[in-house]
C-alpha cells in the first residue's frame, strides 16, 4: 500500500472518531452502536477514497477535489439515515478537504 493510502486511511479514522465523539455529544449519549459504527466506517470509506492516487493539482483544485469527495461520501451516510444529521453531512466535505490538504502538505 502506498504511503499516500495508509496516512488518508488513518486520518480517515481519526477524523471518524471525532465525529463520533461529536454524534455522541450532540445526541446527548443515545445514539445507536449502528448508528455511530456507520458514521465512523463513513469516515473510513473517505479516507479510502481520498487516498487513491489522484493527480496532482494545485492547491486549490485539491481541496475543491476533497471538498466534492467529501460531499459525495457523507451524501451517501446523510441519505441512509433519512436526511436526519445535517452537520454529519457538512462535516464530510470539510473532513475531505483536511484530508486532501494534509496528504498534498505531507506529499511535499
Amino acid at each position: 500500500m502506498k504511503r499516500r493510502m495508509k496516512v488518508a486511511l488513518v486520518g480517515g479514522a481519526l477524523l471518524g472518531f471525532l465525529c463520533v465523539v461529536g454524534a455522541y455529544i450532540r445526541s446527548d449519549f443515545t445514539a445507536s452502536p449502528t448508528f455511530v459504527f456507520s458514521l465512523w466506517y463513513n469516515r473510513v470509506i473517505l479516507g479510502l477514497v481520498v487516498g487513491a492516487p489522484w493527480v496532482e493539482k494545485g492547491r486549490r483544485k485539491v481541496l475543491f477535489r476533497g471538498a466534492l469527495l467529501g460531499l459525495l461520501i457523507s451524501f451517501a451516510f446523510y441519505s441512509s439515515t433519512g436526511f436526519q444529521d445535517p452537520i454529519s453531512f457538512v462535516a464530510g466535505i470539510v473532513y475531505g478537504m483536511i484530508l486532501e490538504g494534509w496528504l498534498s502538505r505531507s506529499e511535499k
